[in-house]
């Protein structure tokens, strides 16, 4: 598992979705280590043109053009993430990073 990879997670637990396709955003050290859980970022089909929301679509894997929501972060189980979506480019991860950073305030 690395940072930026996308996965689909079916009945996320909140969400009213069967299945939701979530990025993780994780540090790779965090997500190496023995931890049981890692933080990711839903994405969903349409945003709201927010600075804390990256847009990301079928170059990653998806089905078509989406959002990445970075103000609604989730810890999730890595034994929930197996049905692998794709790979957020590295444009798209230097857009993410600078969308955590505001939906973080840091």
């Amino acid at each position: 598992m690395r940072r930026g990879e996308l996965y689909r997670v079916r009945n996320p637990s909140g969400d009213a979705k069967r299945s939701r396709v979530f990025v993780v955003v994780s540090r790779q050290a965090l997500i190496d280590s023995g931890f049981s859980t890692v933080i990711c970022a839903p994405v969903f089909t349409g945003g709201q043109g927010l600075s804390t929301q990256v847009p990301i679509g079928v170059e990653a894997g998806l089905k078509h053009e989406s959002v990445i929501f970075c103000d609604n972060l989730v810890s999730i189980a890595k034994s929930l993430l197996t049905d692998y979506v794709g790979v957020a480019s590295a444009s798209t991860i230097i857009s993410l990073n600078r969308a955590l950073r505001m939906a973080l305030a840091v």
